[in-house]
């Protein structure tokens, strides 16, 4: 910001096999045109994942508005749950950072990427779309802001993008160092809308305004995917709004064949039609976003600008530079999509809902289907489960924390855990529930209070029973506190035919 697979070998039409296909797996919503070479990625390569994500951006555009906020390297979840205190809503697009500006070593920032990659795939995993910026220090210098908003002149910046010079060595180093962890997203099958080199066409960031940009985004596009193979990637260019601090918009564009969305920065509440019109233009009919913005686009804006995609607000500038009454009603605008109901709220935009009658009610005491294995944990900065501070996917509740705290923004002490979710069993029978704390500790299953221990206390073992029902998943929940010193949690069950163990995380499924 300006301010501080298996290939898919038919084409798949929008019909109710689409409709069938969103049910059976969540990430692959497909667009009608998908084998048209016209909205593919430019990488030919693209993981099936990544091409699904660039298919809904395609099928969104002119119908809907995903909404997106930002989140910092040192703090991951701040604004995303922020957004989820005001609204009751969290934006479908997650926004991360994996550039360090805060005078970070190398294992602080280290440490801070692995928080920004378990993030994203657990984000991923409930449905959410997530993008990247990187704010990428001047190679080989302090990781701090100074060195991402720095002057640098044409010959300078010149001997970061020519073979063989020591600058190129040190971006080729920097560039292998951050690829490690967009390669973890890879593996665990999360597509990324990659944003680099933002606002190229203002002159505050060290790459910014200089004629030969295109080749330091050729360079970074080569290292990542032929030499890392990182085909999870969707390339977005995110020039800034063409205003009187900015050039236009092709003074550094990369060009069509090298971006698969455009993307503009908007400040000031800045939505000024040409703007959009200019970008409409050079998009030539690929998708165009709102790359980051200050102030949330009104209604009116979302409807007379139809076609941004998504947009993503800047992390603290949710509530800087908008009051609760304006996030509340900008996240209940009917166009904006939200991660409850993104995919259903899509296809209802894209297909006519079916006149078929409607799928029969279940029978009482069944439980719904669940997929995805872990529970939803919430952590609160403080032990009375108030002061929402970050939200992940924990595959079970089997926790040591000792005198640290489970996410580097929150203190060591005085924090604690609410988990949620689905509980499995595999026998007709009495389980008895286990838990191991330090310090207080409460367990609901089936909407039944079986353990509740909530005090200070070391290591303790407290024990309780419920008969459940083989195959059938009940309600589970599991609130914890940390008062001072150690931090543990962890929860088992057992029964006359299931040894006493950790919960696994095949018994657990999401809520």
């Amino acid at each position: 910001m300006l301010k501080k697979s298996k290939k898919v070998g038919v084409r798949i039409k929008v019909t109710s096999l689409l409709f069938l296909l969103s049910l059976l797996s969540p990430h692959l919503l497909l667009h009608p045109d998908v084998s048209n070479a016209a909205t593919v990625p430019i990488n030919s390569q693209a993981t099936l994942e990544a091409k699904v994500v660039l298919q809904q951006l395609y099928a969104v555009s002119g119908l809907k508005t995903i909404s997106g906020q930002h989140d910092y390297l040192e703090s991951p979840d701040e604004w995303n749950n922020r957004v989820k205190g005001i609204t009751g809503k969290y934006p479908s697009i997650h926004g991360y950072e994996l550039g360090a500006i805060m005078n970070q070593t190398a294992n602080e920032q280290a440490m801070q990427r692995e928080n920004v990659v378990n993030s994203a795939i657990a984000w991923h995993e409930a449905g959410g779309l997530v993008t990247i910026s990187y704010h990428e220090n001047i190679p080989g210098t302090c990781l701090c802001w100074a060195n991402v908003k720095k002057e640098m002149s044409q010959a300078e910046f010149d001997k970061y993008v020519t073979p063989g010079t020591p600058q190129y060595k040190q971006l080729i180093a920097d560039l292998d160092k951050t690829a490690v962890y967009l390669g973890k997203l890879k593996d665990a099958g999360v597509p990324v809308l990659w944003r680099p080199y933002h606002e190229s066409n203002g002159g505050w960031f060290w790459w910014g305004k200089k004629t030969n940009f295109s080749a330091l985004w050729n360079l970074m596009y080569d290292r990542f995917v032929q030499v890392h193979k990182l085909n999870n990637l969707l390339w977005v260019w995110s020039p800034n709004a063409p205003n009187a601090s900015s050039d236009p918009y092709n003074a550094s564009f990369p060009g069509i064949s090298k971006v698969d969305v455009l993307a503009v920065d908007i400040y000031d509440n800045d939505y000024n039609p040409d703007y959009y019109n200019k970008i409409v233009e050079l998009a030539a009919g690929k998708p165009i976003a709102i790359g980051e913005n200050g102030e949330l686009p009104s209604q009116t804006v979302l409807s007379n600008q139809s076609k941004w995609a998504y947009f993503m607000t800047w992390g603290k500038m949710l509530s800087d530079n908008n009051g609760h009454a304006e996030i509340s009603s900008s996240y209940a605008n009917p166009r904006l999509l939200t991660r409850e109901t993104f995919l259903s709220d899509l296809l209802n935009a894209i297909v006519p809902a079916p006149s078929a009658a409607p799928a029969p009610a279940p029978k009482p005491g069944t439980a719904p289907v669940v997929a995805r294995n872990g529970l939803r944990g919430e952590y609160y900065d403080n032990k009375d489960l108030t002061a929402l501070k970050e939200v992940r996917e924990d595959r079970k509740i089997d926790f040591n924390w000792s005198n640290a705290a489970p996410f580097p923004s929150m203190q060591a002490d005085t924090f604690s855990v609410r988990w949620t979710g689905k509980l499995k069993p595999k026998y007709t029978e009495t389980y008895q529930i286990s838990t191991v704390s330090d310090d207080g500790i409460r367990v609901w299953v089936n909407g039944e209070l079986v353990i509740d221990s909530w005090f200070n206390q070391s290591w303790v073992e407290r024990t309780g029973s419920i008969a459940l029902q083989a195959g059938v998943p009940v309600d589970f929940k599991v609130e914890y506190y940390d008062n001072t010193n150690g931090a543990v949690a962890k929860v088992s069950w057992e029964s006359h035919s299931q040894t006493k163990q950790l919960i696994p995380d095949d018994a657990l499924f999401l809520p």
